[in-house]
């Protein structure tokens, strides 16, 4: 924590430089340009409110003007100076060129390469995720000031990690709600920089709106699924980071999906679109589809009859942008057919335009704006590459750290001196864009494993073993990999998937290593003289029960894949000049769960009476081979409860009163059996938090961070908490504490959020009983009561 405080002061001193004239000629303005057509409009007055502006624009424009606005790539309108916008553009950790708003080169060559979303979440870091996003946002702005960015993201990524298969889970924070809500919430609000005004830096999106995990996978993909979800799965998981994403991290854009959700596809369900994103969360924005969508559930899903019907199902739902063609083509003889109105299309552009005006792209000269001093010398700084480092260094997990057969003390951190010689072996020993995983961009740099090993012994041996990650076939050479590690004082093996195993469009059938990998490992284990760490890069989890029972193994991390510095972060860890922190953030399964759990059953529930096991540490009881949150450190750290309230009254909306309104909140709390919980909605829920003090003591010899987890158990029987999750994580901080010293963190579990359950209806209650909190390895129990009328 100390190393991000420094961080932070870099990006202050880095914004505090950026003052100095751009080094390339600002870009044209995208509309309202001093002497333009349009410069005395009301849409270019700057004093008027931004919706009115934006109704002014719209109201200017033919209907054949306004339907190839409704699409990514959209057309100028010349007559009043607008220029055409692609709104297309990918920043998931680090501004990416897999969509057509950026295009590197020239004075961009590249810019910093983070670690893949699912590694910078192991960190467990609210803050590191918000300067993140906040480097991101300089180098994207710089980019568009050079003319090389848009300004709208579709970024982040925060679909639940449900099944270990998923080839995009990488691209996720994981698996657990809290954890998602929260990591969307900085990353959006560090991306976008809105500093409480209804202006932007970026406009960040999150996406895939909703239950969308799963590509392809047997005979099913993404363009034909449709997920049968209940309303107890979408309202206690799979929504959940969407809510956050918009409500605490105010994003500008939500992005629907292609699957179908009980029957109807994403991008045509007015229901989810118009009443939940809209409606219940007051998105403040456009939303957009995923690309070809509404084409997809008119040609794929087969779910209207004619193209205008399509069209218009998606305009009439709430969608205000369409990623790909079809809008564009089928709108107007939509509109002409009746199936659809103006007013409709209107609609969608004064939410999409809005959201350009915030971005101040109808302010005229952009170099004159807030952020038009970005330019080349704000993208790949030494600031912004430390972060980088920095964010893989305390993603890194490590998995297992056995004791030293003699001099006891742990075999991790190996010690240069006495390790000279290290060899480094594996199919991704030399790893360079692979360790970014997908959604990357160019990066400004790469350090690989083997050369970040090199910079601390006095000679790195390397030696692959496996051609490539696949590792199939006869012909590997695993016999060189075996000389050098028996020749060795050390061997780090770096192994693990890449984007030919898990990817966009390409689920998983295997959660074993690929090909000849196992086979290497212990081949070299057996061989080696020295101690055998195992490294593994991926954005899945790995059933490495082999390498985890081998006691020949000394030691296993996990990396996820770490971006441009993942070389000199994993040797930071291995030598020990950084102590390891992450927590994993995805449970990790054995093979045969995948026997149990086809990738189509979308219930989060166990169903012990057909054999299907559940999903995510929330649901399964099963084996693992390592749970969710598990994560070593050099040092050991203990907990110790100093302030957390026992009992806490949850008062009524109606207030003390004796009024048949109220008396009926109070009746609507008791079901059958007797049981009582009180509805989120009938609950006051501002302010009611059960405030939660942990001092946490580093009773080792090593200065460490340390991520204070607080799961909640709801009272265990009875009718109202059918469905309970078996815990559920709903508070963390991550504190820095010196060896022997202790830190007090304080978190607040807010009680309709965290303590409360969803039914099987969807309907959020708060049991009234005995509720569990547990922090590692204390559990301190609040009694929810609930106010009494009338008294």
């Amino acid at each position: 924590m100390r190393r991000l405080l420094l961080l932070v002061a870099a990006l202050l001193a880095a914004a505090a430089s950026s003052l100095l004239p751009p080094a390339v000629e600002a870009r044209a303005a995208f509309a309202c340009a001093p002497g333009g057509p349009a410069t005395s409009l009301p849409f270019c007055r700057q004093s008027l409110p931004l919706h009115a502006r934006a109704r002014d624009l719209v109201s200017r424009l033919t209907r054949a003007e306004k339907v190839r606005l409704l699409v990514n790539n959209a057309a100028g309108v010349p007559r009043l100076g607008v220029a055409g916008y692609e709104w297309w553009s990918e920043a998931l950790h680090g501004v990416s060129d897999t969509g057509p708003g950026v295009k590197f080169g020239g004075a961009f060559p590249g810019a910093t390469a983070f670690p893949q979303v699912i590694g910078t979440a192991a960190a467990l870091n609210a803050s590191l995720w918000g300067l993140i996003g906040r480097a991101v946002s300089d180098e994207a702005r710089a980019m568009y000031n050079g003319g090389q960015a848009g300004l709208t993201f579709w970024s982040p990524n925060v679909n639940i990690f449900r099944d270990p298969r998923w080839g995009r889970g990488q691209e996720t924070p994981g698996e657990d709600p809290t954890v998602s809500s929260r990591y969307a919430a900085a990353y959006v609000r560090g991306l976008q920089q809105a500093h409480n005004t209804n202006r932007l830096k970026l406009a960040a999106c999150c996406k895939h709106f909703t239950a969308y995990d799963l590509d392809r996978w047997g005979n099913t993909d993404r363009f034909h699924f449709n997920a049968v979800v209940s309303p107890q799965d979408l309202e206690d998981t799979f929504n959940v980071p969407f809510r956050s994403c918009v409500a605490d991290g105010a994003a500008a854009a939500v992005m629907c999906s292609y699957n179908q959700v009980n029957g109807v596809p994403t991008c045509a369900d007015e229901a989810f679109l118009k009443g939940t994103i809209r409606g219940k969360w007051g998105l403040d924005g456009y939303i957009v589809s995923d690309c070809d969508s509404v084409d997809v559930f008119f040609n794929d899903q087969h779910y209207t009859r004619t193209v205008e019907d399509a069209a218009a199902a998606a305009l009439r739902a709430g969608l205000d942008l369409d990623c790909g063609p079809f809008l564009a083509v089928y709108t107007e003889p939509a509109v002409a057919k009746g199936k659809v109105s103006d007013a409709d299309v209107d609609a969608a552009l004064i939410n999409t335009v809005t959201v350009q005006m915030r971005l101040g792209m109808f302010d005229g000269d952009p170099a004159a704006g807030p952020y038009g001093h970005l330019g080349p010398k704000d993208v790949c700084t030494p600031a912004h590459q430390e972060l980088a480092l920095e964010a893989a260094r305390q993603g890194v997990v490590l998995l297992k750290n056995d004791k030293r057969k003699k001099h006891g003390g742990n075999v991790l951190p190996l010690r240069p001196a006495a390790h000279r010689t290290v060899a480094v072996v594996g199919p991704h020993a030399e790893a360079t864009v692979a360790m970014v995983g997908n959604y990357a961009g160019k990066a400004c740099r790469y350090t690989t494993p083997l050369a970040g090993v090199a910079a601390y012994v006095k000679q790195a041996v390397h030696a692959a073993g496996c051609a490539d990650v696949a590792c199939a076939g006869a012909q590997q050479p695993v016999a060189a990999a075996v000389d050098a590690a028996r020749r060795a004082d050390a061997t780090v093996i770096v192994a693990g998937l890449d984007q030919k195993v898990e990817a966009e469009g390409l689920d998983r059938n295997s959660l074993l290593l690929p090909g000849r990998q196992a086979e290497l490992i212990s081949a070299v284990a057996k061989a080696a003289k020295g101690p055998v760490i195992l490294v593994l890069m991926s954005g899945g989890p790995i059933d490495i029960a082999f390498a985890q029972n081998d006691p020949r193994i000394a030691a296993i991390l996990w990396v996820g894949y770490p971006g441009q510095a993942g070389g000199q972060a994993i040797a930071d860890v291995i030598f020990g000049h950084h102590n390891p922190g992450g927590k994993l953030p995805m449970t990790w399964y054995p093979q045969d769960y995948l026997r149990k759990a086809p990738m189509t059953n979308m219930a989060m529930r166990a169903n012990p009476a057909s054999g299907y096991p559940g999903r995510t540490y929330r649901f399964y009881t099963g084996p693992t081979i390592h749970p969710f949150g598990h994560g070593l450190s050099y040092t050991k750290f203990t907990h110790t409860l100093a302030h957390a309230p026992a009992r806490l009254t949850v008062r009524l909306a109606g207030g003390h009163t004796t009024s048949a309104a109220a008396t009926s909140l109070l009746n609507a709390t008791t079901r059958a059996g007797g049981e009582r919980a009180v509805r989120v909605a009938h609950a006051r829920c501002e302010g009611l938090s059960v405030p939660v003090h942990v001092d946490v003591r580093n009773v080792g010899e090593r200065d460490g961070a340390h991520t204070v987890m607080v799961y909640h158990a709801a009272p265990a029987s009875g009718v109202v908490v059918a469905g309970a999750p078996e815990r559920q994580l709903v508070a963390f901080e991550k504190v820095h504490v010196a060896a022997g010293g202790v830190a007090r963190v304080e978190v607040g579990i807010d009680v309709c959020e965290g303590m409360s359950v969803a039914d099987r209806d969807g309907v959020r209650r708060i049991p009234v009983g005995e509720h569990s909190l547990v922090i590692g390895e204390i559990t301190h129990t609040v009694t929810l009561g609930v106010e009494e009328l009338g008294v």
